[in-house]
């Protein structure tokens, strides 16, 4: 398959580079700086440098391919619109370009539900995570919107907290509902995730909560 990376120099963004490579699909980057790239994924990627808030600059790297993913963050804890502010721009280049298929990654702290825990749900989630982050989750939450109003073939994918401990394998995945017990999720596991959930017809318009 033809896949394009948003978020691509970011610790998800490349473990999805390293494991796309290895199941032979071609891959695109998409960053505003092709040096930070590691120079062992240069060479074998297809590299566009540009701003991903402007849809006529990040449409070539949408345009004919399988599946777009986008695993854009921001380290800031202020007021942020990285998250909706990129996903506007990246559906405007696929409605241009006729591409369908969208996989974006959100949070799972954003959300406490019933199938939380009651730490997780009652003091964890809404007293220590959704203020840390709160600028960032409402942000999260817009570009949610944003996607279930548009027209595309989208899946959001909802990980607990990330580390980089390395690809598991045994990863878990609940649809439209959170993971009971999932308190971490591992970077190289979440991008094996993203990669099965392209061709997952099932998950289309859904939810997708993971966890190692």
């Amino acid at each position: 398959m033809r896949l394009t990376v948003f978020g691509a120099t970011g610790g998800t963004g490349l473990e999805l580079l390293r494991q796309g490579l290895e199941r032979a699909h071609e891959m695109t980057a998409v960053v505003r700086d092709a040096s930070r790239l590691p120079a062992d994924l240069r060479d074998r990627l297809d590299v566009v440098e540009a701003d991903v808030m402007d849809p006529d600059a990040v449409a070539p790297a949408v345009k004919g391919r399988d599946a777009v993913l986008s695993a854009m963050g921001t380290r800031e804890r202020g007021p942020t619109t990285v998250h909706s502010g990129s996903i506007t721009s990246i559906m405007a280049a696929m409605r241009r370009t006729g591409s369908r298929r969208l996989l974006m990654v959100s949070a799972s702290g954003m959300v406490a539900g019933p199938d939380d825990g009651p730490l997780v749900r009652y003091v964890l989630k809404p007293l220590v995570v959704q203020r840390l982050f709160r600028h960032s989750y409402a942000d999260l939450a817009r570009a949610e919107e944003l996607l279930r109003a548009g027209d595309l073939d989208w899946t959001i994918v909802r990980p607990s907290r990330l580390t980089d401990a390395g690809r598991t394998g045994a990863y878990r995945t609940a649809m439209d509902r959170n993971l009971r017990g999932g308190m971490n999720t591992t970077r190289a596991d979440l991008a094996a995730c993203l990669l099965e959930l392209i061709g997952d017809a099932a998950s289309v318009g859904h939810v997708v909560s993971v966890a190692t």
